[in-house]
């Protein structure tokens, strides 16, 4: 196995009762790099995202084929623990959807329920959450105010903090930054570079512009299907498919 590489899919082909929503697709991720998945509405992108935690495994129609390889096991054998794997590989939904809760009880959410009682411990993982998620100093008075009153990016940026308290490996992002603002998007942004050198991050966006800021690694995706995949430089400025070029210069999608 190649030790950069945490994720590698293979042949994923991924079938919501008859129709076929991702075929044959592969891809590499990374270790600390950022990877966009980019392409047109109903291209498949959010679809093979949900299938690195097996999100896809709560829709009753779906059926899976292929290897997904995570540190070089297959997350799809049959003896995978699903619960430990998407701690593991944890995810960042389209709206922030930080819980009714305090602030504080946001981020300590997945420690109580994994059993850790240690007030103590507790907090201390809160404040570094929530430093790692830049919202220690904006936050750290507030902590019993309710999450719900937070402007939107301190929502997003909150729910990031609740998912590093578990310490996942990965960090998946479905258009984390869709329902912000330019200058909160910014902010996201930022957080996502800032965050790379300590995890994983497979995100997907509907912002070219986005990809190209800050990801590593892009794949284009058409119809269920992994046109090309590379750095983002190169899918950027001197793609190998046309139907890339097409894509990237604005003449589709």
């Amino acid at each position: 196995m190649n030790n950069e590489m945490v994720i590698t899919v293979k042949d994923l082909d991924l079938f919501y009762g008859e129709f076929q929503a991702l075929k044959a697709v592969p891809m590499d991720v990374k270790r600390n790099h950022i990877t966009a998945l980019i392409g047109p509405s109903g291209c498949g992108k959010s679809t093979l995202l949900r299938t690195l935690n097996r999100m896809n495994d709560l829709i009753p129609s779906v059926r899976v084929t292929g290897t997904i390889l995570l540190e070089g096991k297959n997350i799809y054998d049959s003896g995978t623990d699903v619960c430990a794997l998407r701690k593991r590989v944890g995810m960042v939904f389209q709206r922030p959807n930080p819980f009714p809760l305090s602030i504080y009880d946001n981020v300590a959410f997945g420690l109580k329920v994994a059993g850790m009682n240690d007030r103590h411990r507790v907090s201390e993982i809160v404040e570094s959450s929530l430093k790692a998620a830049a919202l220690w100093d904006n936050l750290k008075d507030k902590l019993e105010h309710s999450a719900l009153e937070l402007p939107l990016d301190q929502q997003q940026r909150l729910c990031v903090a609740r998912l590093l308290a578990v310490e996942p490996e990965v960090i998946l992002m479905d258009e984390p930054c869709s329902a912000l603002d330019p200058i909160s998007t910014g902010r996201i942004e930022e957080l996502m570079l800032d965050l790379k050198a300590n995890y994983t991050i497979v995100i997907v966006t509907h912002n070219m512009q986005q990809a190209a800021r800050i990801s590593d690694y892009s794949g284009y995706m058409l119809l269920g299907e992994m046109i090309e995949f590379g750095q983002t430089a190169g899918i950027f400025t001197s793609p190998r498919d046309v139907r890339t070029q097409d894509y990237v210069s604005g003449r589709y999608g």
